[in-house]
C-alpha cells in the first residue's frame, strides 16, 4: 500500500490524539512509536554538521543532522508535533517540567525579537498553580509583576509588558477567564494561557487568541504519574525563540519521557471525558453535603457566570475545589481518613488525588494572596480519576464524616 503524500487533516480530538505524529509509521515500518536514547550522533560531514549545529542553535525545528540530543532528539519532535496537533498550533516545544516551560517562556518573552529592548514587565491573573506565582513573586527572572482581576488586564499592560499570563481553569479554585476577552485586552502584549486543568481535549486558547498554551504534561498529558514534563504550544517564530532558550538553559526533555507522553496522548480524551463524568457526579454530591461549605466546579449552577462552557470549553473538566468547616485541623482530618482516595499533590492522572493547597501546592504563595483569590485553611482540591463515581463517593462520604 503506498503511503500518502500529506498526512491527513484530522478533524475530531478523538482521532488527532490517536494519530497525531504517527502519520509515518507505514514508512518506518513500525507500530509504536519508536525510542531514540542517543545522547549524541555520528557527524557524516563536517560541512553538513556545521550548517546543522547553525540552524539548530538559531530554534529551528530539525536539521540534516541531529548533532547532539540537547540541540535535537527525534523522540521528543515527535511528541511535539502530536502535541501541536491536538492544540491547533504551528509548533510545540517540550522541556523537563512545567516550570521550565514557563521559565523559558518568560525569558524568551523577555528577550523580543532579535536587537529589541528586554522588556521586563509582566502582567498575570491570579490565581496561578503556586509554582508559577512563586516564580513571578521571587525576582529570580528580574521581572516587575502586577497581578490582577481579568477585567483589569487591559488597564495594567505597559509598552514594556513582555507577557500576559493567565490559568483557566484555575489552579486551585476553578476559576474560569475569557480568553477572547482576555487576548484583546493584553494586545499587544502576548497572552500566555496555562491550560494544565483543561487539556486540548476540552478547550485550545490559541483558537481564542492566545499566544501560548502551556502544559504541565506531568499531569493529563502523561495522565498515569510517571512522567515530569512541560510543553508550549506556539506559532513556529515563538517556538523557535522557545528552542534557543532551552538549548542555553539544558532544560530538555528526556526521550524516554517524550516517548511515554506520545504513548499516553491516544488514551487522553476517553481519560478526560470518563473522569469528568465522575466530577460532574461528585460535585453535586459534595454541594448537598452538610459538612461541607462551598464547592468549586464549572458544571455547578452560577460557576461558569459568562457562558464559557460550550463557547470556549467543552466540558467542566475533572477537578473540585471544596471548603469544608473547621479549616487546617478538619482538611487534615480527611485527608488522613480517605482510604481510596490518594492525599498528594498533582493532578491527571488514572488514580483520584486529594490535596490541601494552602498548605502544599500554594503554600509558597503569600498567605493574603491566598486569603483574596479564595484559597483558604479548609479548601481541598481533589482530582478526579477513573475510579467508579460511587466508590469515590462512599470514601469522601466516610472521611468527611470523620472530619
Amino acid at each position: 500500500m503506498k503511503r500518502a503524500d500529506n498526512p491527513p487533516a484530522f478533524r475530531s480530538v478523538a482521532t488527532t490524539a490517536v494519530h497525531a505524529g504517527r502519520t509515518d509509521f507505514q514508512t518506518l515500518g513500525v507500530h509504536a512509536p519508536p525510542l531514540d536514547l542517543s545522547t549524541t550522533y555520528p557527524i557524516p560531514e563536517l560541512g553538513e554538521a556545521v550548517e546543522s549545529l547553525e540552524l539548530l542553535a538559531a530554534g529551528a525545528a530539525a536539521a540534516p543532522s541531529p548533532i547532539y540530543s540537547r540541540l535535537y532528539n527525534p523522540t521528543v519532535a515527535r511528541f511535539e508535533g502530536a502535541l501541536a496537533a491536538l492544540e491547533g498550533a504551528e509548533a510545540a516545544v517540550a522541556f523537563g517540567s512545567g516550570m521550565a516551560a514557563l521559565t523559558a517562556a518568560l525569558l524568551a518573552a523577555r528577550a523580543g525579537e532579535p536587537g529589541a529592548t528586554p522588556r521586563q514587565h509582566v502582567v498575570a491573573v491570579r490565581p496561578l498553580y503556586g509554582g508559577s506565582d512563586h516564580l513571578l513573586t521571587s525576582g529570580l527572572l528580574g521581572f516587575d509583576v502586577d497581578f490582577v482581576r481579568p477585567e483589569e488586564i487591559g488597564a495594567a499592560v505597559r509598552p514594556e509588558t513582555a507577557l500576559v499570563i493567565v490559568e483557566t481553569p484555575a489552579n486551585p479554585t476553578l476559576d474560569l477567564v475569557d480568553l477572547a476577552a482576555a487576548a484583546r485586552a493584553a494586545a499587544p502584549a502576548p497572552l500566555l494561557v496555562d491550560s494544565t486543568f483543561a487539556t486540548p481535549v476540552l478547550q485550545r486558547p490559541l483558537a481564542h487568541g492566545a499566544a501560548l498554551v502551556l502544559h504541565s504534561a506531568t499531569k493529563f498529558l502523561g495522565g498515569h504519574g510517571d512522567v515530569l514534563a512541560g510543553a508550549i504550544a506556539t506559532s513556529e517564530a515563538w517556538a523557535a525563540r522557545l528552542r534557543q532558550v532551552r538549548i542555553l538553559t539544558g532544560a530538555v526533555l528526556h526521550p524516554l519521557a517524550a516517548f511515554l507522553l506520545h504513548r499516553s496522548l491516544p488514551t487522553l480524551p476517553a481519560r478526560v471525558r470518563l473522569a469528568q463524568e465522575g466530577a460532574t457526579i461528585l460535585a453535586a454530591r459534595l454541594a448537598a453535603h452538610p459538612k461541607v461549605i462551598a464547592v468549586r466546579h464549572p458544571s455547578l449552577p452560577g460557576q461558569d457566570p459568562l457562558g464559557l462552557l460550550g463557547r470556549q470549553m467543552d466540558g467542566p473538566g475533572s477537578l473540585i475545589a471544596f471548603e469544608v468547616a473547621g479549616g487546617f485541623a478538619a482538611a487534615s482530618r480527611i485527608l488522613g481518613a480517605v482510604r481510596l482516595l490518594t492525599p498528594a499533590v498533582s493532578l491527571g492522572s488514572t488514580d483520584s488525588l486529594i490535596q490541601h493547597p494552602a498548605g502544599l501546592t500554594h503554600h509558597v504563595v503569600a498567605p493574603e494572596a491566598r486569603a483574596a483569590t479564595g484559597i483558604g485553611e479548609g479548601l481541598l482540591r481533589l482530582s478526579v480519576g477513573l475510579e467508579d463515581p460511587d466508590d469515590l463517593w462512599a470514601d469522601l462520604a466516610a472521611a468527611l464524616e470523620a472530619a
